[in-house]
């Protein structure tokens, strides 16, 4: 850890606490990211990158010169956006903005991708580096969207990291194969006709159909789904009825499908299609299902995921490189990033000494400062290994 206060004199230090803290007390919404927009301009506009540009609406993008330009660029990528959670962290910086709070560590992306641009400015790698302050990854379409403006067009490795306080502040998750699980959603609408609720046998009753077939899609995992290949199929929210002595004429379910694999991540769509049809059918009901997919499934690519340990063992030696030590099973849309360009994702400590692992999406969570340095110089470094490999 001593080699980060020799990277970050006092005063960057002190810059990008003060970044942090302004971004944390004024968290938006996805695509609605105006404000951290422009204050991440200003930000990165304090390095003179060669190319500073808006992109994806409230996106942001900066260039930062290597040693040759002749060489394909790799990027490095912060997410920006918040949550609609009211915060209950108690923070002095805590969030101004009534239901809104950064629950999930993304002033803290960031600003270490801000960071990341101060380092690379004073110590350039081999070719350009990218900055990308990507918008909208709750949504699990910023990435996608970042792709689509054509920003990362010739783009040879990418990297990005999450902070994680079920790790202490030092440690780095750096390793290939799956990190992060496929995240798509789906409705199942369930049309019947409404009757009396005394008198069912007139009716045909969806709330019945849908009760049957809640524990019916549960066996898509624990029958369908070979067991050594990780799914997940939850219901979200049943909504049907108005009165208690009114059967409705509809049901609606709606929830989320997980997997690590593509094979597995269609199965659970086919199967959720055909149960659901199937169990209506029954219950002399009709299905109308609809699936959206989201973020694919995250796997780090043996390569890039062994530039990332070298930066972080360069940068904080090598007992800070840890096991993950457990399968994700949420979504991130990083994953849209690999689908199209070699890089790895990295999980980031964020506990501080004594602190307890708080988990993301609570209206608790805050990261330890500290690991806006450990993220600002590992992805720094691991931009540099990358360019120089390529």
């Amino acid at each position: 850890m001593s080699r980060l206060a020799e990277l970050f004199p006092a005063a960057l230090r002190g810059a990008l606490v003060e970044l942090r803290r302004d971004l944390h007390r004024h968290p938006e919404l996805s695509g609605k990211e105006e404000r951290t927009a422009a204050a991440l301009e200003v930000a990165l506009a304090r390095v003179e990158p060669a190319r500073l540009e808006r992109v994806a609406g409230t996106g942001v993008v900066a260039r930062i010169r290597g040693r040759d330009s002749s060489r394909a660029p790799v990027a490095v990528r912060g997410d920006i956006d918040a949550l609609p959670i009211s915060e209950e962290t108690g923070l002095p910086f805590a969030s101004e903005h009534p239901g809104v709070m950064h629950a999930c560590g993304h002033d803290v992306h960031a600003t270490w991708a801000v960071g990341a641009a101060h380092l690379l400015t004073a110590c350039p790698a081999a070719g350009d580096v990218l900055i990308v302050l990507q918008p909208a990854e709750e949504t699990g379409r910023g990435a996608q969207a970042v792709l689509d403006s054509r920003a990362l067009d010739g783009v040879a490795a990418i990297f990005g990291a999450h902070v994680d306080r079920r790790f202490a502040v030092g440690q780095v998750v750096a390793q290939e194969g799956p990190l992060a699980a496929s995240a798509d959603s789906f409705e199942i609408r369930l049309l019947g006709s409404g009757g009396h609720g005394a008198r069912p046998h007139e009716a045909a009753d969806p709330i019945v159909g849908a009760a049957a077939l809640v524990g019916a899609l549960q066996t898509i995992v624990s029958r369908r789904v070979n067991p050594a290949a990780p799914a997940v199929v939850s219901i979200g929210s049943v909504h049907a009825g108005s009165a208690p002595n009114v059967l409705p004429d509809r049901a609606t379910l709606t929830g989320t499908l997980r997997a690590t694999d593509a094979d597995t991540r269609r199965l659970l769509g086919d199967e959720v299609r055909r149960i659901a049809e199937s169990s209506a059918a029954v219950y002399r009901l009709r299905a109308e299902v609809s699936i959206e997919l989201g973020p694919p499934p995250l796997v780090n690519p043996p390569e890039p995921a062994g530039w990332a340990r070298r930066a972080a063992a360069a940068v904080l030696g090598d007992a800070a490189i840890v096991p993950l030590g457990f399968l994700n099973m949420a979504g991130e849309d990083f994953a849209s990033y690999l689908e199209r360009i070699p890089g790895c994702f990295l999980r980031v400590g964020a506990r501080e000494p004594g602190g307890d692992p708080i988990p993301a999406h609570s209206s608790r969570f805050y990261p330890a400062e500290e690991s806006i340095f450990v993220g600002a110089a590992v992805l720094a470094e691991a931009a540099r290994v990358a360019s120089e490999e390529l």
